[in-house]
């Protein structure tokens, strides 16, 4: 039993306006009012509020025998009677109503369980493992099962919790208000599974919309929007030897090539249904180990209300979407990729929310996650809400979201969006549309010190896992470390590099020559970040069509131009992400509601683009010089970028072991004969890889597998290849092992 001194005082009945504000649902205090009270001479008292009864009985736990029947006081349904303190030891109720019976535990007999050190840091938004002690927790408390609610609401009047199991009825599980602002409930027999929401009475005693609970581990499949009582998921347990060398997989030294996943709309069932997270498991690795993709980047795989907003509108921060499964089954999923030696990746939204009424919009009647002036807290672009990030406890909200999905899942890292819309008080508002910092600035703060704290708790707790920033200005240092100024990333998505080469390709060869700066300009600040050179979901909707749409020319054209963009691309400094379609050059734009054209394989040159990626990562993989010193200037060097008449580009890539790659890329549709380009070593060299194969769908013109470099001084190297340029290609050449000058 519970203390009972802590729950109220000696006393007879309850006041007439007590009970009445249970009936009303407008009690603040509820354990004031209900269970188990110190009452007259010796006696313990007991109240409930059971409106589905006629009658209820007070019994033995353990015998069962009747120690008091309680009377209505209430016509609503409050009962209340006396019970003898040496026969209360454990006591249940017995309800009947028009002949049947039924018995419970009395939520109102078992104390609050959030300790005064949880509570305290709850208050100070320092509690890294929030997502522990808020929420819907099944456990076992005086060794009666049930399920502990409990819901950070401090400007609500009342909060109760809903459900079926109590006709979704506000009066009857009002929780135990704590002074941080935590509300609180241990609701006995509660079953795993069950539907829930919290019932929210504002501070001026407006009844709000029913509210998912900000922490559910798992929510009702869309568009119905209960949480569903779950627990914490239980981590992978069979990805230990991939945990072990993690850390070196996500390196920046590291050969990271990473496949952007819509899990959606990657591959459908019959009749376009979804695939669910074990079948994902099954055909997704295969066909990403196949390619050899190192990572997936899945959008966002948070539960969100509309399957439009492809998961970037997030409301259930702490559940896998319900669409393709259970959190057992993501959990699987996560293993299986890990099994595989696939790192997995999350597309995280801490930028914005929905406003949807069920989700965290004015979450107890006040501006509780958002900011209040639409200034600072309305995205007009998106019609989300801003989070306020200058609350702390909304801060540690996100930053323990963060953790969770490190521990609770082993995902690998995290890609975090909309990076630019949070670091500008500014974005996409007009003058007048803004508040200014308190030095009269743009910048935003508040949202720096988040970045850089979920960087830095990420870094303390997981330091072989990955933040990535999707941001798209010449904001500072964002991925170097924060104690040198930075924001703490691990890598920066290289939007300029992305922008500046797809606007050259976009080019009619014959007009290449005049734009040959798009592809030279990103190496002037290629080292300022660790970049990921990103081909995502971005550049193949909303009108933009598809990367093979992009390119120009007859049909066999685009494809060669694709083929050496990807060419150049994985040659260039710095870590690839592709998103899903483009490996085998989807010609449609994606659609979220569709499985992508997988009939497209029966196509030669579609298959054979396919084909080069797949030999790309192997490349990328094998050869130290691609990917060792993609974020060191010391990883690159010019041969040739003088030659903008031509469209060629040369260039030497260094790893800090091995031998060196030579990359020459002909843009042009015209083969040039006795190319001549320096070399840093004498001896053979051989052509490792040429997207004008015929395997590729190319016009398979080449050098016939190695060339012998001449004694010939040409850009500054003693030695020097006469190469035949194929057609609107990439050619890699390494020296034969062994060779020296």
């Amino acid at each position: 039993m519970t203390d009972l001194a802590q729950l109220g005082g000696n006393r007879l009945a309850p006041p007439a306006d007590a009970v009445q504000a249970i009936a009303d649902g407008r009690h603040g205090a509820p354990f004031d009012v209900l269970g188990p009270h110190e009452g007259p001479g010796g006696t313990t008292t007991i109240g409930t509020f059971q409106p589905e009864a006629d009658d209820v009985d007070v019994l033995d736990a353990d015998s069962g025998r009747v120690l008091a029947h309680l009377n209505r006081i209430h016509s609503a349904g409050f009962f209340f009677g006396y019970v003898a303190d040496r026969e209360l030891a454990k006591y249940r109720l017995r309800l009947r109503r028009l002949g049947a019976t039924w018995e419970i535990e009395d939520a109102y007999c078992f104390p609050p369980s959030l300790g005064e050190l949880d509570l305290h840091l709850i208050a100070e938004g320092t509690h890294r493992k929030l997502f522990e002690k808020l929420g819907a927790h099944p456990t076992l408390l005086e060794g009666v099962p049930g399920v502990r609610f409990a819901v950070w609401a401090p400007n609500a009047a009342r909060v109760s919790v809903v459900g079926p199991f109590n006709n979704w009825d506000g009066r009857c599980h009002p929780m135990w208000r704590h002074g941080t602002g935590v509300w609180e409930l241990f609701i006995p027999g509660i079953q795993r599974d069950a539907l829930y929401k919290y019932e929210l009475l504002s501070s001026r005693g407006r009844l709000l919309p029913l509210k998912a609970d900000p922490f559910a581990f798992a929510q009702e499949l869309p568009p119905a929007t209960a949480s569903k009582v779950h627990g914490l998921p239980s981590p992978p347990r069979h990805d230990a030897p991939w945990l072990a060398h993690r850390r070196g997989a996500n390196d920046k030294s590291a050969p990271i090539s990473i496949y952007e996943v819509h899990l959606g709309s990657w591959r459908r069932g019959g009749g376009e249904s979804y695939l669910d997270y074990d079948r994902l498991a099954e055909e997704l690795v295969a066909y990403v180990k196949d390619l050899g993709f190192t990572h997936v980047e899945l959008l966002p795989v948070m539960e969100h209300p509309f399957s439009g907003s492809w998961g970037y509108q997030p409301i259930g921060l702490f559940a896998p979407t319900s669409r393709f499964g259970t959190p057992e089954q993501f959990t699987r999923f996560v293993e299986k990729m890990h099994e595989a030696g696939i790192g997995v990746i999350l597309d995280w939204v801490p930028a914005h929310f929905p406003s949807d009424a069920f989700g965290l919009a004015r979450f107890d009647g006040t501006a509780l996650y958002e900011h209040q002036d639409p200034r600072r807290g309305f995205h007009n672009d998106w019609n989300t809400l801003i989070y306020n990030l200058g609350r702390h406890e909304v801060a540690n909200f996100l930053s323990a979201n963060a953790l969770f999905w490190l521990e609770q899942y082993h995902v690998d890292g995290l890609r975090v969006d909309a990076v630019a819309s949070m670091l500008y008080l500014d974005y996409s508002r007009k003058a007048g549309e803004w508040i200014p910092n308190e030095y009269g600035g743009r910048e935003n703060l508040e949202a720096v010190r988040f970045l850089r704290d979920v960087n830095t708790n990420v870094s303390a707790a997981h330091p072989e896992a990955v933040t990535i920033a999707e941001e798209s200005t010449a904001w500072p240092k964002v991925s170097r470390p924060v104690d040198s100024g930075g924001l703490g990333f691990a890598f920066k998505w290289n939007m300029g590099w992305m922008h500046d080469t797809l606007a050259y390709m976009r080019e009619d060869p014959v007009h290449r020559r005049y734009h040959q700066g798009r592809l030279t300009f990103g190496l002037l600040y290629a080292y300022d970040e660790n970049f990921i050179l990103p081909l995502s979901h971005d550049e193949v909707v909303h009108g933009k069509g598809s990367l093979l749409q992009k390119m120009p020319g007859d049909r066999w054209q685009k494809f060669a131009n694709l083929r050496a963009y990807f060419g150049f691309m994985w040659t260039h400094p710095g870590k690839k992400l592709l998103f899903m379609g483009g490996e085998f050059a989807q010609d449609r734009e994606w659609r979220h509601d569709h499985s992508l054209d997988w009939h497209l394989l029966s196509d030669d040159l579609h298959r054979g683009v396919q084909n080069l990626v797949r030999d790309l990562n192997r490349l990328y993989r094998e050869m130290p010089a691609l990917h060792e010193r993609d974020c060191e200037p010391e990883g690159f060097s010019w041969v040739d970028t003088a030659n903008a008449a031509e469209s060629v580009l040369a260039y030497l890539r260094w790893g800090a072991t091995g031998s060196p790659a030579l990359v020459v890329c002909n843009f042009t549709p015209v083969v040039r004969g006795n190319y001549r380009l320096g070399i840093p070593r004498g001896g053979r060299w051989t052509e490792r890889l040429n997207t004008d194969s015929a395997f590729y769908g190319g016009s398979n013109v080449g050098n016939g597998g190695a060339v012998e470099a001449e004694n010939v001084a040409s850009h500054g190297h003693p030695f020097s290849l006469s190469l035949t340029l194929p057609p609107l290609a990439v050619v890699v050449f390494t020296p034969l092992e062994g060779e020296r000058p």
